[in-house]
């Protein structure tokens, strides 16, 4: 349906610019959007290589089992149908970490193993289980400490202070999964309630 709709904006801004004589600016505008492309796709690549690459010297370093086992005992109290020591808990604690730090493109895959086998837990049903709809709503509303995509089309668009959206998003964020959390769990008692009777 969004592929429809999304051809169906392009034919109608083409058309529109056709009516009016404007197709030169289309054509411009194009040409120039997809060399700033380029431009922010390197960009991005250098700050997220950088970023990988501290993440596996913390990894190496162990840190980043010391930061899961921090954020272990509050991850068990929202999984609590994933067992101890599951792989599920394993890469939903680093997806969570990833997502802290900022690196979206890191914490995907993170995400799919971890739903993957979260479904598995729940015998591989249709249906999603309490875990994989809590997973879901965490992973979106994510928490983040550094957001390094962000930061990375910042500097490549030369902001005179790049880093000052650090401490509106780390609000902003933690606003958002707490509100991911209490939809979450409002709807789950809802449901049992409604089970109940």
């Amino acid at each position: 349906m969004v592929n429809f709709i999304w051809v169906g904006l392009t034919i109608i801004g083409l058309v529109f610019a056709a009516v009016n004589g404007r197709m030169e600016e289309v054509n411009e505008a194009v040409f120039k959007s997809a060399g700033e492309a380029v431009t922010i796709c390197i960009g991005l690549v250098s700050v997220l290589v950088f970023w990988l690459g501290l993440m596996r010297i913390a990894e190496e370093a162990g840190l980043l089992r010391q930061l899961a086992r921090l954020v272990e005992p509050f991850a068990k109290r929202l999984f609590p149908e994933v067992p101890s020591g599951h792989p599920a808990m394993g890469y939903i604690l680093s997806n969570m970490t990833a997502n802290f730090f900022g690196l979206g493109n890191a914490a995907t895959p993170l995400g799919i193993k971890a739903m993957e086998e979260l479904k598995r837990l729940n015998g591989g049903k249709a249906e999603a289980s309490r875990s994989m709809i809590t997973f879901l709503a965490i992973n979106t509303s994510s928490i983040t400490l550094i957001p390094t995509t962000v930061l990375a089309i910042r500097f490549s668009y030369h902001s005179a202070s790049p880093a000052e959206i650090i401490a509106p998003t780390i609000f902003a964020t933690a606003c958002s999964t707490m509100a991911a959390i209490a939809i979450d769990r409002f709807f789950y008692i809802r449901r049992r309630k409604k089970e109940g009777k």
